[in-house]
C-alpha cells in the first residue's frame, strides 16, 4: 500500500453566543431547594439551566446531535424530560445532570410532554401524530395511541381519573380511557387548529386556545359510571320533591346516555368564550402549578395574564350579588328574585394584565411564589430570557421586569466573524452589535454597538477592528475603551467584503456601488486630544460594471481578485489595476472565495452549491465539486496548507483537498444555515456562525483522519439510519388499530435481539458438549476433565443458562419488547424452555412474566 496523505480530525470544542434557542419552551425548574430562581431552557442540542438572579448558567444537560424540541419538569423538581427533533425523549437528572431514561418511540420530533401529577407516568405527543404513555418507573413504554390526523400540540394528564386529553392541528380535543386504551370522545367545536389547552377549577374546566382570538372554554361534568344498587332509597330521593320524580330523571338520564354513549364517562359543553387582546393565532397556553392564574401569547410580544376564580371565591361573588339583588327589589317593593343570579364567564375568570416584552415571545413559564408574588418567565425570539414579577395585592398588578438574560449572545444572526492574528480573541458582528470574545474561556469581553454588519477584521496589532455595515460605512472600534473611533462613508450600498493587504499597510474593501476601494491606514491627531489616533485613508477606486460581492488579496500582494454579481471572478494586476484573467464557468455568483498561502490556487464558492478550484497562473479550472446542498456561503484556506473548508446553507461545515479534489471531512453540528465561518492564523481552530443563533468553536486534534475510513463510518451510519426507518402510513395518522406498542425498532432493539439470539446459540453449543462429554465420560468409567467457554469463564464459570439471563438482564427496559419482535422464532422455544428453568428458580420473575406475556401475547 502505498503511502496516504495524513489528516488531522477537528472536533467541536464548544458552542458558545447562545443565551435560548427559541425552537422549545422555557420552565422553571427547582434547584438547591429554590423553585422561581432557576431556568431550563434549549440551546439548540443542549438544555441550559440559568439562574435568572446573577445570570449565570449553571447546569449544562449535554444532547447528541439532534435539536431539543420539547420540555417538561417532573412533578417532584428533581428531573427534566426533553424531547428532541428525531422523535427520542430523555429524562435527565437536575441533580447530577446526566441523562438517566431514553425512551425511543417517536418517528418525528417531540411536540408535547407532559408528567402525571406523581412523576410516574410520561406522555409525549409528536409531529408523527401519536400520542405514547410512559412508565418513567420501569423505564418502558406503556402503549401508543392513535387517532389524531396532524401535529399533537398539548397534552393532558387528568388527576383524578385515569383520563388523558389531547389537542393537534387536525382541529380536534381528543378524550383517551387509560384503562381501556381508546378514545371515548372527541370535540368538534374549533373550525381551526387547536394551539394549546389547559385544565382549570380543579378540571371542572377546560380551556382551549385555536387560530382566533377567542379562548373557548368547556364546563366537565365526570359521571359516575356505575351506580351502587345498595344504595338507600332514602338517600337516593334526597331533596326531591317526590321519589317518583327522581325515577324519571334517572330513566331519562340513562335513555340520554344510551343516545351519547361518548359521555358515559366525561360530559363536555361549551360555556362561552374569553375574548384576547391578540388578533393571531395562540401560540403558548399555560397556567401556573395551582391553575389559579392562565396566560397566553400570539405571535407578538405580549403576554395576557388572566386570573380564575377559585369556588370559595366564587361562592363570595354570588352572594355579593344576591344581596344587591334582594335590595334592588326591596327598593322597588317588588317579590323576592325568583330567578337565581349567576356569574359571567368574565367575572369567573378575570384579566390580570398585560405583560409586554422587548421582543416576540416564543413561550413562557407561570409561577406562583409563597410571597403570593407571579413569576414570570418569557423566552423570547431573539436569544433573550426575561423574568418578571406581577404583585398580586396592589390595586392595579403591573408587571416589573426583574431581569433579562442577553450577555451571552447577538440579537440576531451573527454574519461576520474574525480571528485575531494572537489566536485568541474572536470577533462576531451582527445587525446590533460587535462581540469579541475570549477563545480560551468562551466569555464576551466586549460588546459594541453597531450598525448592521456584513464584513470585519482585526487591525494589525489587534487594538481595533473594523466593521463594514448594510448602508456601506466602515466603522473603526477600539477595544481597549470599546468606543467607536470613527465611522466613514466608504460605499453607496452595501460593504460585502473587506480584505487586509498581505503588507499590512491598509486593506481594500468591495460593495454593492460596483467598486472596489483602497484603504491605507494613517495616525492622525485629533483637535481635542494630544495623542494620535489610527484612521482610515481611501487611496484609489477600481469601478466594475457589476457589484462586487467578494475580494481578495494572493499573498504576494500582486494580484487582486474580485468576484462579481455577474457569475465572473475577474483578477487584476494591484499595482497598475490592470485585468489579467476572467474565472467564468459558475452559473450563480461567487459568493465566497480565497487564496492559498502560496498563490497557487483560487478556489471559489458559489450560490450554484459547487466550489470550483483555478490555477491562478492561467486561470484553468483544475476541478469542479458538488460541495453543499445549498449555496456555499464562506470558503477559507487552511494557513500553509492547500485544504480549505466550505460553509453551507444546508448546515454543515466542509473541509476539502484542493491537490487531490477530495472531501476530508465534514463538521455537523449547525441545526440551520451556516453563515460564516473563521480559521484562526494558526489553523487550529476554526468557529463558525448560523442561523440557529450559536457560534460553534472547532479544534484541530492530534489524531489522524483515514478517509477509507471515515468512508466506511459513513455508510454504517447511513446503514444504521435505513434499519430504523420502518414503513410510514402514506396519510399522516392513517394506520391500523387505535393502540400500538410504544417502542420502535432501532439499531440499539436490533443489536439486543442480536445479543439475545449469540447468548442463544452459545447455550445450545454447551449443551451439545456436555452432553458429549457426558457421553464420554460414561464410555470412560471416569470423569474427563471439560474445557469451559472463555466467555463463561470471563462472567464466573457460570452455566450457560445463567448466562442467557445476564444477557436477557442487560436489554434495556425501554427496548424489551421491540427486541423480542425481531428476534426469529426458532429461538422463541429455547427462550420459553429457559424461562420456565428461572422462574422455578424464582430469579427475576417480574421481567421474565413481562418478557413471556408478550410473547406468548404476539
Amino acid at each position: 500500500m502505498g503511502l496516504t496523505r495524513q489528516y488531522l480530525r477537528y472536533e467541536p470544542a464548544a458552542l458558545f453566543g447562545l443565551v435560548a434557542s427559541a425552537r422549545a419552551g422555557v420552565a422553571f425548574v427547582a434547584l438547591r431547594g429554590e423553585r422561581g430562581r432557576y431556568v431550563a431552557v434549549p440551546a439548540c442540542e443542549h438544555v441550559f439551566v440559568w439562574d435568572t438572579r446573577k445570570g449565570e448558567k449553571v447546569l449544562i444537560l449535554k444532547g447528541l446531535k439532534q435539536e431539543v424540541s420539547c420540555l417538561c419538569p417532573s412533578p417532584d423538581g428533581l428531573h427534566l424530560a426533553v424531547g428532541y427533533e428525531d422523535g427520542a425523549i430523555r429524562v435527565f437528572s437536575l441533580l447530577s445532570g446526566e441523562s438517566t431514561i431514553t425512551f425511543n418511540g417517536h418517528r418525528a420530533a417531540v411536540t408535547a410532554l407532559q408528567y402525571d401529577h406523581l412523576g410516574g407516568r410520561l406522555v409525549s405527543g409528536s409531529k408523527d401524530t401519536e400520542v405514547i404513555v410512559w412508565d418513567v418507573i420501569n423505564e418502558s413504554g406503556l402503549y401508543r395511541l392513535r387517532g389524531h390526523k396532524d401535529v399533537i400540540t398539548q397534552v393532558l394528564f387528568l388527576k383524578e381519573k385515569n383520563l388523558l386529553v389531547t389537542c393537534a392541528k387536525d382541529t380536534l380535543v381528543k378524550w383517551w380511557d387509560l384503562d381501556t386504551q381508546h378514545c371515548f370522545k372527541t370535540l368538534v367545536g374549533h373550525r381551526a387548529e387547536v394551539w394549546g389547552m389547559a385544565l382549570l377549577s380543579n378540571e371542572k374546566r377546560l380551556i382551549t386556545g385555536s387560530a382566533d382570538s377567542e379562548l373557548r372554554v368547556w364546563d366537565l361534568a365526570y359521571i359516575q359510571e356505575v351506580k351502587d344498587p345498595d344504595e338507600p332509597e332514602s338517600k337516593k330521593s334526597k331533596g326531591s320533591s317526590s321519589p317518583g320524580a327522581e325515577e324519571n330523571t334517572e330513566e331519562d338520564e340513562t335513555l340520554e346516555l344510551d343516545e351519547h354513549p361518548e359521555e358515559r364517562i366525561v360530559k363536555c359543553s361549551k360555556v362561552g368564550s374569553i375574548m384576547r387582546e391578540g388578533r393571531d393565532r395562540v401560540v403558548t397556553l399555560g397556567t401556573d402549578r395551582m391553575g389559579k392564574f392562565l396566560a397566553c401569547h400570539g405571535t407578538d410580544a405580549v403576554l395576557e395574564v388572566f386570573s380564575v376564580l377559585s369556588e370559595e371565591e366564587i361562592q363570595k361573588k354570588l352572594e355579593k350579588k344576591m344581596k344587591k339583588a334582594r335590595k334592588k327589589a326591596k327598593q322597588n317593593s317588588e317579590e323576592e328574585p325568583e330567578r337565581s343570579v349567576e356569574l359571567s364567564l368574565q367575572e369567573e375568570i378575570q384579566r390580570v394584565t398585560n405583560v409586554k416584552a422587548s421582543s416576540k415571545i416564543k413561550s413562557f413559564d407561570l409561577i406562583l411564589s409563597p410571597k403570593g408574588e407571579l413569576k414570570m418567565v418569557l423566552l423570547l425570539q431573539n436569544n433573550v430570557i426575561e423574568l418578571y414579577n406581577l404583585d398580586l395585592s396592589a390595586q392595579v398588578p403591573q408587571a416589573v421586569r426583574v431581569s433579562r438574560i442577553t450577555i451571552g449572545g447577538h440579537r440576531s444572526d451573527v454574519r461576520t466573524l474574525a480571528f485575531s492574528s494572537d489566536n485568541i480573541a474572536i470577533l462576531s458582528a451582527a445587525a446590533e452589535s460587535v462581540k469579541i470574545w475570549n477563545r480560551s474561556t468562551l466569555q464576551c469581553i466586549r460588546t459594541m454597538e453597531c450598525e448592521y454588519a456584513l464584513c470585519s477584521l482585526f487591525v494589525p496589532g489587534d487594538r481595533q477592528v473594523i466593521v463594514g455595515t448594510k448602508t456601506g460605512k466602515l466603522q473603526l472600534y477600539d477595544l481597549a475603551s470599546g468606543s467607536l473611533i470613527e465611522t466613514l462613508d466608504a460605499h453607496d450600498g452595501a460593504v460585502w467584503s473587506i480584505a487586509l493587504s498581505p503588507d499590512q499597510h491598509g486593506f481594500v474593501t468591495g460593495g454593492a456601488d460596483k467598486c472596489v476601494k483602497f484603504w491605507e491606514f494613517e495616525l492622525v491627531k485629533d483637535e481635542s486630544s494630544v495623542q494620535k489616533r489610527l484612521s482610515m485613508k481611501h487611496v484609489r477606486v477600481l469601478q466594475l460594471d457589476e457589484d462586487v460581492l467578494c475580494v481578495r488579496y494572493s499573498p504576494n500582494q500582486k494580484l487582486l481578485a474580485v468576484s462579481l454579481l455577474d457569475c465572473t471572478v475577474k483578477v487584476f494586476y494591484v499595482d497598475t489595476l490592470k485585468f489579467f484573467l476572467s474565472l467564468y464557468g459558475h452559473k450563480l455568483p461567487v459568493l465566497c472565495m480565497d487564496i492559498c498561502y502560496d498563490g497557487t490556487l483560487i478556489a471559489t464558492g458559489s450560490a450554484d452549491r459547487n466550489v470550483k478550484i483555478w490555477g491562478l497562473d492561467f486561470g484553468d479550472c483544475h476541478r469542479s465539486l458538488f460541495a453543499h446542498d445549498d449555496s456555499v456561503m464562506y470558503l477559507q484556506f487552511v494557513p500553509k496548507s492547500h485544504l480549505f473548508f466550505t460553509a453551507g446553507k444546508d448546515s454543515k461545515i466542509k473541509q476539502w483537498d484542493a491537490d487531490k479534489f477530495e472531501h476530508v471531512q465534514t463538521l455537523e453540528g449547525h441545526h440551520q444555515e451556516v453563515w460564516c465561518l473563521a480559521l484562526s492564523p494558526n489553523g487550529d481552530y476554526v468557529v463558525s456562525a448560523s442561523h440557529d443563533k450559536s457560534l460553534r468553536l472547532w479544534e484541530r486534534t492530534r489524531e489522524p483522519l483515514i478517509l477509507e475510513e471515515e468512508r466506511e463510518m459513513q455508510r454504517e451510519a447511513e446503514y444504521e439510519e435505513s434499519v430504523a426507518k420502518e414503513e410510514q402510513p402514506v396519510v399522516a395518522g392513517e394506520r391500523q388499530g387505535e393502540t400500538g406498542l410504544a417502542g420502535r425498532k432501532t439499531i440499539e432493539t436490533i443489536k439486543a435481539a442480536e445479543r439475545i439470539m449469540e447468548a442463544i446459540e452459545l447455550y445450545r453449543e454447551e449443551m451439545a458438549k456436555l452432553k458429549e462429554h457426558n457421553a464420554i465420560c460414561k464410555a470412560a468409567g471416569k470423569e474427563v476433565p471439560f474445557p469451559v467457554n472463555p466467555i463463561l469463564r470471563a462472567y464466573g464459570n457460570i452455566t450457560p443458562s445463567a448466562y442467557v439471563l445476564e444477557v436477557f438482564k442487560k436489554v434495556k427496559s425501554s427496548e424489551l419488547e421491540e427486541s423480542l419482535l425481531v428476534l426469529p422464532f426458532s429461538y422463541v422455544p429455547d427462550l420459553l424452555r429457559l424461562f420456565n428453568e428461572y422462574i422455578q428458580l424464582g430469579s427475576d420473575v417480574e421481567l421474565l412474566c413481562r418478557a413471556l406475556l408478550f410473547l406468548l401475547k404476539g
